[in-house]
């Protein structure tokens, strides 16, 4: 009798705990297909991908030109000029209908976005960083179900309440007003496409009973380091207790069109990291909080990540609404990636500091002492004192700096303390040598910048474009005085200024990625010699978003190398530490190396008569990376390298230049 008593008790038990089982779990419908978009008032309505972006929505249907072909970019600015709307239908299940509550969640809409269901509004965000979700239960029906979202520009919002707050000036663009990522109102390498769109998953997810958040444990013990000593300040990581030298780069957004980007395509840059011997990538924030599969590949290829907020280069509104809207943010982003072990850093934002210290932004924007006291007290209320209080709440097991450098280039004291961002080279003409007296406890950024390849250029040119310095050349520069900075360090480091203007763009692009080469090499291993006084050299940058003239050591079509990304592997050694070099390719004395190749196999055989400097091997038609490229060849020696014949269709054709075909002429 007993017994029969405890089995009944087990079975009782039993379906009690598989009743609540189920009622706890979610019922979730995914909501990403039959969108339908088209502009304000226009009649006609077309095909949409979810997620997805209203420019790339705009290509599919071939209602635009390419925005990153010759002068296009131009040509669709009136895209962020108007409103637009999405549409599509649907049928929950009856299992979905049944749940005690049922969420429309919307992982990523950009930016302002009033949502309808069934006629009814339902939503409205105002926050590309968010998950927004609402309870529609009573607002969804058994049939079919429609559901329209109404995005607004975002460039006229800005607009609009920078406008209504004059004469109080928000430095330095509108954009400052906006939860949007930064670079899409243009950057000094980037192109301004301001657009909207559902850009990540929507879903309905029905439940009885709300699930439970786990218990959060932290995946990586890290600390930042921050001492005194003789020589000022430390600044360096610990992982498990052991001080860690990191070697990497500042990343970008892979693509000017974020939705573009698939779990490959990370792969693919992130390998571009890893194969160049780095182990630390800092996202920046100007930006966006990157897809999981970034955060995967990073977790799996064993590369810590400096994770920016997405702040950058401006001040920010003090009012409620925005800090509350900003405390959402933070507290959903850290959530969804906090249990990555790649995440060693949250830094409150880029250059905000030293912008409002150093940039003149007082007299450019003639503020009163009033209003610039007020700019400063509500950056120190946000990223001093909210930020901080607001990641305890989620995270308080990884180090947070407020800002991206502590003091500005032009501060001696960015040589003792704190991260720095030497822009001394590049901006302030400097040569790459001045690191021998100002090389930083941690370099988080510095650069120069090159061409992007000629295949890149050959991509969005037409013939009647490739000279120097052409319209078309010039809209796929953003720098200030971009070839007028080149024109200083080719001069300073590769050829006289009179052969310049002479050159060839295919000659123009090599030498520049020539200079480029040099430049990163010699920084970095100077940097390195300084080491433990500097704990950290982080370039500018890795990647690009769109072809164009920048800084980064790759460029955008394939992910091919430039020069400099040979240079920055061997520079990011640890096992073979290379030599400085300790004559400027200006004052070599070369002659005709007369080189010979041959091709067996994966494999390129070279060897010279004379030393070559710089040697550039060029497959036609090659996508993938050479084991070695730009390299310098010894008399007598030979040189193998290796390719991917699955990076090639057709056959191996071969041109090789060598820095002598631009000194002889």
């Amino acid at each position: 009798m007993r017994y029969f008593s405890l089995v009944k008790l087990t079975t009782v038990i039993s379906f009690i705990a598989m009743t609540f089982q189920a009622q706890a779990q979610n019922i979730s419908m995914s909501l990403n297909t039959g969108w339908q978009f088209h502009e304000k008032d226009e009649g006609a309505w077309h095909p949409a991908k979810v997620p997805g972006e209203v420019h790339t929505d705009l290509l599919a249907n071939k209602l635009i030109p390419d925005p990153f072909y010759r002068n296009n970019e131009k040509k669709v600015q009136w895209i962020e000029k108007v409103d637009w709307e999405y549409k599509t239908t649907f049928k929950p299940s009856s299992l979905l209908l049944n749940q005690k509550k049922v969420d429309l969640v919307f992982d990523g809409l950009d930016t302002y976005a009033d949502v309808y269901l069934n006629g009814m509004l339902v939503l409205q965000a105002n926050n590309m960083f968010r998950q927004w979700q609402v309870d529609v239960k009573n607002r969804l029906v058994s049939g079919e179900n429609s559901l329209r979202i109404y995005f607004h520009s975002a460039q006229n919002k800005v607009d609009s309440i920078a406008k209504s707050d004059l004469p109080y000036v928000i430095p330095d663009n509108p954009r400052a007003y906006i939860r949007k990522a930064q670079f899409h109102f243009g950057w000094d390498w980037g192109p301004k496409l301001t657009g909207c769109g559902i850009w990540k998953q929507v879903k309905l997810v029905g439940y009885n009973v709300a699930p439970e958040e786990k218990k959060y444990v932290p995946p990586v013990n890290v600390q930042l380091v921050q001492k005194p000593d003789e020589k000022g300040t430390s600044f360096y990581f610990t992982i498990d207790g052991k001080p860690v030298y990191m070697k990497g780069a500042n990343y970008i957004p892979s693509d000017a069109f974020v939705t573009r980007m698939t779990k490959e395509d990370y792969r693919k840059v992130l390998m571009m990291a890893k194969d160049a011997n780095m182990n630390m990538l800092r996202v920046w924030g100007g930006g966006i909080y990157e897809d999981d599969a970034f955060y995967d590949l990073c977790d799996e290829l064993g590369i810590y990540i400096w994770q920016d907020f997405m702040f950058a280069g401006t001040m920010v509104p003090g009012d409620d609404d925005f800090f509350t809207n900003v405390k959402k943010e933070i507290q959903y982003q850290v959530k969804r990636l906090r249990n990555h072990k790649c995440i060693v850093l949250w830094c409150g934002n880029n250059e905000d500091d030293e912008a409002f210290h150093r940039w003149g932004w007082q007299d450019q924007f003639r503020l009163s002492a009033k209003d610039s006291a007020k700019l400063w007290n509500d950056y120190v209320r946000l990223f001093h004192d909210s930020i901080p209080t607001w990641l305890k709440e989620v995270d308080n097991g990884r180090p947070y700096i407020t800002t991206s450098p502590k003091y500005g280039w032009g501060d001696k004291r960015s040589f003792t303390e704190g991260d720095s961002h030497y822009w001394g080279t590049w901006w302030g003409g400097d040569d790459f040598e001045v690191f021998e007296t100002k090389t930083g406890r941690f370099i988080s950024e510095y650069g120069m910048e090159a061409m992007p390849g000629y295949a890149s250029v050959l991509k969005f040119t037409q013939p009647q474009d490739r000279y120097l310095f052409s319209d078309i050349l010039q809209d796929h520069q953003k720098a200030g005085n971009g070839y007028r900075k080149l024109e200083g360090y080719l001069k300073k480091y590769m050829i006289d200024s009179a052969k310049i203007n002479k050159l060839s763009v295919e000659d123009y692009v090599y030498v520049t990625q020539c200079v480029q080469y040099y430049g990163f090499k010699n920084m970095i291993l100077i940097q390195r010699s300084h080491e433990p006084y500097n704990m950290g050299t982080l370039l500018w940058q890795l990647n690009d978003c769109w072809p164009v003239a920048s800084w980064s050591i790759t460029d955008y079509y394939n992910r091919t190398p430039k020069a400099a990304w040979y240079a920055v592997k061997e520079a990011y050694r640890d096992d073979v530490r290379p030599a400085r070099d300790s004559v400027r390719p200006i004052n070599l004395k070369l002659s005709d190396p007369h080189i010979k190749w041959r091709v067996e196999e994966d494999n390129i055989i070279l060897s010279a008569d004379t030393f070559a400097k710089y040697v550039f091997v060029d497959i036609e038609g090659y996508t993938g990376k050479l084991s070695d490229n730009y390299f310098d060849l010894m008399p007598g020696k030979q040189k193998k390298i290796s390719f991917d014949k699955s990076a090639l269709s057709g056959s191996v054709k071969v041109k090789v230049k060598s820095y002598y075909d631009i000194k002889k002429q």
